[in-house]
C-alpha cells in the first residue's frame, strides 16, 4: 500500500519526507489546560486533522494501535508497526504516518495521554515514590519507546488509563510511568538526538501561549480579541490566523469552550443557581449561556446536574479534530 502524508494524500517516499519535514519548524499546538482534569486523554481516527508535524510543551504518552508506517520523531525517521507505545518529552515534534490506500481511515489509530512537566513535577515533589520516574521524562526528550513484553504491558495499560476517570485515570497513569522506569536498557528505545530546534519561532509561540493566558486569567469577566492580540504584539487577523493554526479552534471557540468547561465544574461541585453559574463563567445573558451549553454538551445546564457523575458527558476537550470521514479500515 502507498504511504500517504496527512497534508495532501500523495506518496509518501524519502523525498517527501525530506520536503515535509527537513529544515521546518514544527506547528506548535496549544493544549488547553482542562479545569476539572489533571492529564488529557483522547483516541483518534488516521488521517484526522488531529494528525500532522507538530509539536507542544507537554510530555504525550502515544499508543498506535493498528495500522503500519513511518514514525518521525525530531531527526529520527524510522517505522512502527502495531502496539508501538512511547513517550514524548516536551517540545518534541513528532508524527506517525500509516500505510494505508488514500481515501481510506485507521479508526481510532491513536490513543494519547499528554501532561504537563509543572503537573508531574509537583506530584514528584509531594510525593517522593514517584522520583523513579524522573529518569523517565528526562529519556523522553529524546522519545522513548518500549519493545518486547514489556510494550505489550504497557499497551494494555495504557488504554486501561485512557478510559478510566477521575482519581482511578491518575493513578493508573503513575503505574503505566513505573513500566516505563522499570524497562531495562535492553527494552527502551530512544529514537532522536535531544532536540534543540533554532529555527523555531519561539517568540510567536509565546504570543499564543500569552493569549491563551489572558483567557485562564478572564475566563469569568470580559474577553477580547483585540486585547489579546494586543498582549501578543500582533493585528488583530495576524493572530487570529495564528491562534486557529495553532490551536486548532478560533479564538471564540477556545473561549466558549473553556468557559462551558468551567460552568461543569460549579454545576457540579456547588448548589448556586443556573443563572449565578452562568455569570461566575462569564456569560452575562442566560438566554445564550444555555444556548451555548446545549449547542457543546448536548443537554441544559439543569439537565446537566440532575445527572449522577457516571451519566455526566464530559465537558468537550479542545483539539483539531478526532475524527476522519472516509472509508475504514
Amino acid at each position: 500500500m502507498a504511504k500517504i502524508d496527512t497534508e495532501d494524500g500523495q506518496p509518501f517516499t524519502p523525498a517527501r519526507v525530506v520536503e515535509t519535514y527537513v529544515g521546518k519548524p514544527p506547528p506548535h499546538e496549544i493544549i488547553a489546560p482542562h479545569p476539572e482534569h489533571s492529564l488529557r486523554s483522547l483516541i483518534h481516527d488516521y488521517p484526522s486533522p488531529i494528525c500532522g508535524w507538530h509539536s507542544h510543551p507537554e510530555y504525550e504518552i502515544h499508543l498506535i494501535d493498528h495500522t503500519r508506517g513511518s514514525v518521525i520523531v525530531g531527526d529520527h525517521i524510522g517505522t512502527f508497526e502495531p502496539g508501538q507505545i512511547s513517550i514524548m518529552g516536551p517540545h518534541l515534534p513528532h508524527d506517525w504516518v500509516s500505510d494505508i490506500e488514500p481515501g481510506t481511515v485507521a479508526v481510532d489509530r491513536d490513543w494519547v495521554l499528554q501532561f504537563s512537566d509543572e503537573w508531574i513535577r509537583g506530584c514528584m515533589h509531594l510525593m517522593p515514590e514517584l522520583m523513579e520516574v524522573a529518569s523517565v521524562l528526562d529519556l523522553s526528550r529524546h522519545g522513548l519507546s518500549l519493545t518486547g513484553p514489556r510494550a505489550i504491558e504497557a499497551a494494555e495499560l495504557m488504554k486501561a488509563t485512557v478510559k478510566a476517570t477521575g482519581l482511578r485515570q491518575v493513578g493508573l497513569l503513575f503505574e503505566l510511568l513505573s513500566v516505563f522506569a522499570a524497562a531495562s536498557s535492553s527494552e527502551r528505545i530512544l529514537l532522536a538526538a535531544e532536540w534543540v530546534d533554532p529555527s523555531a519561532d519561539a517568540l510567536a509561540q509565546q504570543t499564543v501561549e500569552a493569549g491563551v493566558d489572558y483567557i485562564f486569567e478572564n475566563l469569568t469577566g470580559t474577553i477580547r480579541l483585540a486585547t489579546a492580540a494586543n498582549l501578543a504584539h500582533m493585528s488583530e487577523a495576524s493572530f487570529s490566523r495564528y491562534f486557529k493554526r495553532a490551536s486548532g479552534v478560533t479564538f471564540s471557540d477556545m473561549v466558549k469552550r473553556l468557559r462551558i468547561a468551567h460552568a461543569c465544574r460549579l454545576l457540579t461541585s456547588t448548589d448556586e443557581s443556573v443563572a449565578t453559574v452562568a455569570a461566575a463563567s462569564g456569560y452575562t445573558n442566560l438566554a445564550n449561556f444555555n444556548r451555548q451549553f446545549r449547542s457543546e454538551i448536548g443537554m441544559t445546564p439543569r439537565e446537566y446536574r440532575s445527572l449522577d457523575s457516571s451519566s455526566r458527558p464530559s465537558a468537550p476537550v479542545p483539539s483539531r479534530g478526532l475524527r476522519a470521514t472516509a472509508i475504514a479500515v
